[in-house]
């Protein structure tokens, strides 16, 4: 199965270890403005959903397991985790960044699930910042996931960028995918040429497994593709109808929701066509709120599902106590989910009969997947 393949790590010379002196007072700033923006406004889907509420699994009368037995445990890019799901990236770059990072660490440690970490470019920036990024000291097991942008890697180099996620200790690296956010960002990135060729190149030089990550947009089942064959090892298509960051940058830039607050492919359309179209895990996100969403997730065909906005709610508003309060309700919905589905293990999830309809149903028609096979398999 696909999350169980862990592909061979490269062999590259060891990086030195250095970051740029060069101090970014706009980067951090920013930083911190997002967190705000994300905890005080309303910068989820407005016009357009995830498409789950739109899926529907079938229930079994007649399960025949007992809930003891139920086994949610994965293996994601060579981590075992107790449960499929990823705090996703954040924060990290300003003073606050820390506390967040340490208290989302900690709970996932508890747990034994994922978490990603802010984008590091702050830290490469300005080296002072890297212990807002470090969590190992609370999280000295977890499948721990840095973080860059696409655009960044014409600016730095694989040597600089393996020397971040090393001085973090993280075990995979994130390339977030984010043109519509950069578009509505003042002070954004306007080229985007040449992204899949940097990003090949990345897979080439650094000895860590990359992840491609949107940013609220979703990924197409051609763009996955291209991205499986440059070297990339997994696929997050955090997709529209969760937390937009095209429309985060709107908001914080005091401008109107229109026309690219809810631009993208939905979550759910996006999982459904990305896990069709590649072999390497898929994660679901954008949007997930609850055990339920992330299980449907996995029987769309996603290897994990991973949320940000409510973990950042719940520690705002219950610090790590809340986000592990959070995790468990997750955990436990899921596994619920699955003992109501008749589904001892994820293998038997991702058998498990769907009922697609409405603007969901069209979109995955439109592309060739047909919501007829989701419900018949399983019999």
């Amino acid at each position: 199965m696909a999350e169980d393949q862990v592909a061979s790590r490269r062999k590259v010379r060891k990086p030195n270890p250095f970051f740029s002196l060069k101090s970014n007072s706009q980067t951090v700033a920013r930083k911190g403005s997002h967190v705000d923006v994300c905890l005080s406004e309303h910068v989820e889907g407005r016009l357009k959903s995830t498409g789950f509420e739109e899926i529907d699994f079938v229930n079994n009368s007649l399960p025949e397991l007992d809930f003891a037995d139920i086994d949610a445990a994965t293996q994601l890019l060579g981590k075992k985790l107790r449960a499929p799901f990823i705090i996703e990236a954040m924060t990290g770059g300003y003073p606050k960044g820390g506390e967040i990072n340490k208290a989302l660490a900690a709970a996932a440690q508890e747990h034994g699930i994922a978490m990603g970490l802010g984008s590091q470019r702050a830290m490469i920036e300005n080296r002072l910042l890297a212990p807002t990024y470090r969590v190992r000291d609370v999280a000295p097991d977890i499948l721990l996931i840095g973080n860059i942008g696409a655009a960044q890697l014409r600016k730095y180099s694989s040597v600089q960028i393996a020397a971040a996620v090393e001085a973090v200790e993280a075990d995979a690296l994130a390339v977030h995918l984010n043109a519509a956010q950069e578009l509505m960002q003042p002070e954004g990135d306007r080229n985007f040429a040449g992204i899949l060729k940097s990003i090949e190149k990345l897979c080439d030089e650094i000895p860590v497994s990359i992840i491609a990550k949107e940013t609220g947009a979703g990924i197409s089942a051609d763009a996955a593709a291209k991205l499986e064959a440059a070297g990339v090892e997994a696929i997050d298509v955090s997709g529209a109808g969760g937390t937009s960051w095209s429309g985060v940058e709107l908001v914080r830039s005091g401008r109107a929701w229109e026309p690219f607050g809810d631009w993208g492919i939905p979550t759910a359309v996006s999982t459904a066509l990305c896990a069709r179209a590649v072999k390497i895990p898929v994660i679901c996100s954008g949007g997930i709120r609850c055990g339920v969403r992330a299980a449907k997730g996995i029987a769309l065909g996603a290897s994990a599902a991973g949320g940000a906005l409510p973990f950042l709610k719940a520690w705002a508003n219950g610090g790590k106590d809340g986000v592990s309060a959070l995790v468990g309700s997750w955990t436990q919905e899921f596994k619920t989910t699955m003992l109501l589905t008749g589904c001892r293990n994820l293998g038997e999830l991702r058998r498990a009969p769907l009922v697609i309809g409405g603007k969901t149903s069209a979109a995955l028609c439109a592309n060739n997947c047909f919501p007829a096979e989701f419900v018949s398999r399983g019999k």
